[in-house]
């Protein structure tokens, strides 16, 4: 499993299907509106998108994103990093932003407690 993290549009995508010779037919494109465990594919991308439909519908994300990882060995799955600038002021905002940094480090990177 690869993850590529960064700020938006500095070029996450075009990277990963430039380093790993992938087409955008390989991706696929997840949505804040869609709460369903994205497909198998060989690319997931916007992966923060998907933790915030699960925070909206108040799933318990560590479980969705362990049951993701299931069987996904050679995933490159590709996250904003939104963890930077001033704590949103709503709830839900504040929910997936710590919802996301703790999926990361400890769910996607191998080693790390």
């Amino acid at each position: 499993m690869t993850l590529i993290i960064g700020g938006a549009y500095q070029g996450k995508l075009a990277y990963a299907l430039n380093q790993f010779s992938l087409q955008e037919s390989d991706v696929y494109f997840c949505s804040e509106e869609e709460p369903a465990m994205p497909p198998v594919a060989r690319v997931v991308s916007g992966i923060d998108k998907w933790i915030l439909a699960l925070v909206r519908t108040n799933a318990d994300v560590s479980s969705e994103i362990a049951n993701f990882l299931k069987n996904r060995g050679n995933t490159i799955i590709i996250c904003d990093d939104i963890s930077s600038g001033v704590v949103p002021m709503d709830a839900t905002s504040r929910k997936w932003r710590d919802a996301v940094g703790r999926a990361m480090p400890r769910n996607l990177q191998p080693g790390l407690p």
